[in-house]
């Protein structure tokens, strides 16, 4: 099965509308998302529309669990609470009773997916270094094969290995080795912070057991001005030109 796996959208609709086109030209059987469909950009309706319809599987974000009611983000820093609070102002009912449905992980061929740490995804919990990829060691066993997660917008992948090491996968495209046990953090969809603003998306072969990430220009012109057109933080679009 050909699986594409999107992520970390944050109401952008320029760029999800361009990855689904770069997806779509796989072909692959099933779309998968990790969640944060909205959040951050100023298209939420739309992208809450376009996900609904292309994805098979959409799970909880940490933003779309805040703006239905389903977290408190009390703590989070102003501008983030800002946009929260505008976006639940502003999402249609349908959409925010679709968001109160998700889930936190789904298992699918061999893979789990999750918006955040797999062992505990209700927690939200980053994977993006090295330490954090070594935290998961004691829990191995009970990993799939493969874990997909978003979260912390960036492409990094870990392999733990069975003698206990944890090596991070540096290739765009590699296989699944047997008796590893892999952590891939699927980079944004329409947020990137690894220093490159495009867009990225995950495409999973699993009678293959390969991933390969895959990036995408858009529009990222149209996007920002959307943000700076409405009541959002500027940094919310100045941030999408240099992809951090």
């Amino acid at each position: 099965m050909r699986i594409g796996i999107i992520s970390d959208i944050h109401s952008n609709l320029e760029a999800l509308t361009e990855t689904l086109a770069a997806l779509e030209r796989h072909r692959p059987d099933r779309i998968v998302c990790l969640g944060d469909v909205v959040g951050y950009g100023a298209s939420v309706n739309e992208c809450c529309a376009l996900v609904r319809k292309v994805s098979a599987v959409t799970l909880l974000g940490n933003h779309d669990a805040a703006v239905s009611g389903r977290m408190d983000y009390s703590f989070y820093y102003d501008a983030a609470r800002h946009a929260l609070d505008w976006t639940a102002s502003r999402i249609d009912p349908d959409h925010l009773e679709w968001l109160r449905t998700l889930s936190y992980v789904h298992a699918l061929d061999g893979a789990t997916f999750s918006h955040g740490n797999p062992v505990n995804p209700e927690a939200y919990e980053y994977v993006f270094a090295m330490e954090q990829a070594k935290e998961l060691l004691p829990h191995a066993a009970r990993l799939a094969d493969v874990s997909f997660v978003g979260h912390s917008h960036l492409c990094k992948t870990f392999a733990l290995q069975p003698g206990g090491e944890v090596n991070e996968v540096v290739a765009a495209k590699f296989g699944l080795r047997r008796g590893h046990k892999y952590v891939v953090s699927v980079g944004s969809v329409g947020q990137p912070r690894d220093c490159d603003n495009r867009a990225c998306y995950v495409l999973y072969d699993s009678e293959a057991r390969t991933v390969e990430y895959h990036r995408v220009p858009y529009d990222i012109e149209t996007s920002a001005q959307k943000i700076f057109d409405a009541d959002l933080a500027l940094n919310f679009g100045k941030r999408l030109f240099l992809g951090v």
